[in-house]
């Protein structure tokens, strides 16, 4: 009886981690751009002990800027994993969740061009474990993001004089 709870406890964990990297992976590229940056940065921080994997996504927001450009904002999940801080390792069997860790919440805006991140204005990340964001810090994510929009500079038809 017990040895069948475990087998069906570990294939409802393979079943969940295959589910998210399923949910990465369904992710437009522009978005994986994105939660990429996001994991670059966590991996070079110094405080940062674990290696993270996407688990899912909370929020998107896409605005159209005109001549090609958007901007985007996207809130999301990270969990950390049993490898090694540095890790590429992606498949959900060699570098299986951790659940003794909190999640990490994640946030990123930025402009782009086609599928490319444009470098001006600076890309936002932020990054903290989920029990310590709070309201003020989510409302700051929103704030870049209108004022990123906002403050876009694009040139209109409008203002063009002749």
């Amino acid at each position: 009886m017990a040895a069948g709870l475990l087998l069906l406890v570990c294939a409802v964990a393979v079943l969940y981690s295959a589910e998210a990297q399923a949910s990465y992976n369904g992710l437009p590229e522009i978005y994986k751009k994105g939660v990429d940056l996001a994991m670059q940065q966590l991996s070079t921080h110094a405080r940062v002990q674990h290696h993270y994997r996407f688990l899912r996504t909370v929020e998107k927001l896409e605005t159209e800027g005109g001549f090609g450009v958007r901007y985007f904002y996207h809130h999301f999940y990270l969990k950390p994993t049993r490898c090694p801080k540095g890790t590429t390792e992606t498949d959900p069997q060699r570098c299986p969740y951790r659940n003794d860790r909190p999640l990490m919440d994640c946030a990123v805006c930025y402009k782009a061009s086609g599928e490319q991140i444009e470098a001006q204005p600076n890309p936002y990340v932020h990054c903290i474990q989920k029990p310590r964001l709070t309201e003020e810090m989510k409302k700051a994510r929103l704030d870049h993001y209108k004022k990123m929009v906002y403050h876009s500079g694009a040139p209109t038809l409008l203002a063009v004089k002749t």
